[in-house]
This record gives structure tokens, C-alpha cells and sequence, in this order.
């Protein structure tokens, strides 16, 4: 699978399950810790938890597996490395305080309009 096939069927998972907000930052050009970020929101802690949860059930689906997944502050950040792929599922106050975006704003915005139905 290709970064942005695992781009498109983590969007896509993020989506089916109404995350806020969702956004996918290129950063292979400056960093060596991933080719893409996918940054995503949900509502509550339940819903952060059944937002990652999807990603990682339709990544097994397409053959890929993470090389690990982090509770970070609770249920209120997760993260699911695959590599060259990075999904970050947040509560979307703990979106905001930690601004990832802000972080990565040298990293190319990607339009992921045409990844959702």
C-alpha cells in the first residue's frame, strides 16, 4: 500500500465514523519522522476511541497493521503510527491546546476532498 492509499483509507475510516475537522499534512520534506500527518477530532472520549479504533480495523482490512498505538493523555489524544503515516485522533479541546497544525504549518496542507463521499 502506498502513503496515500493508507492516506485515503485512514481519511476515509475517520470520516465514516463523522470526525471533525479532518486534515492531512505532507511532511516528508521536512522530517524524517513520517511522510503524512492525518490530524482528526472527536466530541467526546468515546468517540475519540471509536475513531481510532476504525482506522486501525479498516488498515488490518487493507493488510496494514501499526507499529504502535499510543493513549496519549488518556482517550483524549491517540496516536497510530504506520510508519510513513501518522494518524493523531484528538478531543477537540486537546486539539487545540497542543495545535499540531501550528506545529507542522511548513508541512504542504493535502485537499482530501476528493477521499470523501
Amino acid at each position: 500500500m502506498t502513503d496515500i492509499e493508507a492516506v485515503k483509507t485512514a481519511v476515509k475510516a475517520l470520516d465514516s465514523k463523522k470526525a471533525g475537522n479532518i486534515k492531512v499534512i505532507r511532511i516528508g520534506d521536512i522530517t524524517i519522522l513520517a511522510n503524512y500527518f492525518v490530524i482528526a477530532e472527536g466530541t467526546s472520549s468515546t468517540q475519540v476511541k471509536a475513531l481510532a479504533d476504525e482506522v486501525e480495523f479498516r488498515m488490518s482490512e487493507a493488510g496494514v497493521e501499526p507499529k504502535c498505538s499510543i493513549n496519549q493523555q488518556g482517550t483524549n489524544w491517540i496516536t497510530i503510527d504506520y510508519i510513513d503515516v501518522v494518524v493523531h485522533v484528538f478531543l477537540n479541546e486537546t486539539r487545540e491546546f497542543y495545535g499540531l497544525e501550528k506545529l507542522w504549518a511548513d508541512g504542504e496542507q493535502v485537499d482530501i476532498s476528493e477521499f470523501l463521499e
